[in-house]
C-alpha cells in the first residue's frame, strides 16, 4: 500500500483525519471495484445501506462477482416506500442470495403504526423529526444492533447538491465510515454497468421516474427537468437529503418527538 500510512488489517478506529486524507489520495485513481475490493480487506464491521437505488445496486453486484461473503446490506423500510421498491428488494434477495437486515421506525410494523403514534402526513407537519423517524433512528439502531463501524453507500458527486463534493472514503460526526465508492462515476456510467450486466433495476424508472423514494415526496420528472434526483422532494428545491447523510447531532436535535432521542 504505497503511499499509505502503517495500516493495520482491519483498520483501527478512531482514524486521525491526516489517515483518513491520505487514504483518500490512495483509492482516488482506483476504480469502484477496486475501492471495494479495498474496503472488504481493510474497513472493519463493514455492510452497505441500501433504498437500491441503481448506485447501490451496481454495489451489489460488482461486490457479487469480487467475493462470494459480499457484506450484508441494510435496508431502511420507511413504511412509504413505492409497490415497486418492495418487489425490487425481493428481487434481489433472490437474485444475489443477500442477506437483507431490515429496519422500520421505532415501534411501527405499518404505515397504519406509523401514523396512530405520529399523526397523518407527519412529513408536511414536521418534516424534520419524519425524516429522523424514519430514516435516522432506525439506522442508528441498525448500526448500534450491528456493530456497524463501516457502510457502504450509493452516493455519487454528480447527482450534485450535497454530494458534489464527495471523496471515497468519509468519516461521520458519528465516527462512522462511509465508502462512497462510485463518487467519481457520472449517471451514464452507472445505467452503462447496469444495462451491460443485466442488473435489476426499480421499474418505476421506465415510467418516468428519475429518482425513487417514499411515494408521498416523489414524482414523476417533468420535461426539462435538471438534476439526477429531479421528482424527490419536487416542492423542497433547497432540499436534497432525507437527513441519513446530515449531520446525526443536527438532525437529533430538530427532532421534536422525545421518545425518538436516545
Amino acid at each position: 500500500m504505497s503511499g499509505l500510512p502503517a495500516l493495520t488489517k482491519p483498520l483501527q478506529l478512531p482514524l486521525s483525519q491526516d489517515d483518513l486524507d491520505a487514504i483518500n489520495v490512495y483509492l482516488s485513481p482506483f476504480t469502484p471495484q477496486q475501492i471495494l475490493q479495498w474496503a472488504m480487506e481493510y474497513l472493519p464491521g463493514l455492510y452497505q445501506t441500501t433504498a437500491f437505488g441503481l448506485t447501490g445496486l451496481v454495489a451489489i453486484d460488482m461486490l457479487s462477482k469480487i467475493t462470494s461473503s459480499p457484506p450484508p446490506l441494510i435496508f431502511l423500510d420507511t413504511l412509504y416506500h413505492f409497490r415497486e421498491t418492495y418487489d425490487l428488494v425481493d428481487e434481489v434477495r433472490r437474485r444475489y442470495k443477500q442477506t437483507i437486515h431490515v429496519y422500520k421506525p421505532e415501534g411501527c410494523g405499518t404505515a397504519q403504526d406509523f401514523e396512530a403514534k405520529h399523526g397523518e402526513r407527519f412529513w408536511v407537519t414536521d418534516e424534520d423529526t419524519y425524516d429522523f423517524a424514519v430514516k435516522v433512528e432506525p439506522a442508528q439502531r441498525a448500526y448500534q444492533e450491528l456493530e456497524v463501524k463501516s457502510v457502504i453507500t450509493g452516493r455519487r458527486a454528480s447527482q450534485g447538491g450535497d454530494r458534489a463534493s464527495l471523496k471515497p472514503l468519509e468519516l461521520d460526526a458519528t465516527g462512522l465510515l462511509k465508502l462512497n465508492p462510485l463518487c467519481s462515476w457520472n449517471f451514464k456510467d452507472v445505467e452503462s454497468y447496469i444495462k451491460d450486466n443485466d442488473v435489476p433495476r426499480n421499474k418505476l424508472l421506465d415510467q418516468g421516474y428519475k429518482s425513487v423514494g417514499d411515494w408521498h415526496s416523489t414524482v414523476k420528472s417533468g420535461e426539462g427537468d435538471a438534476g439526477e434526483r429531479a421528482g424527490r422532494w419536487a416542492d423542497k428545491q433547497e432540499k436534497t437529503e432525507c437527513g441519513l447523510h446530515k449531520d446525526f447531532f443536527a438532525m437529533k436535535r430538530r427532532a421534536k418527538v422525545k421518545s425518538l432521542i436516545y
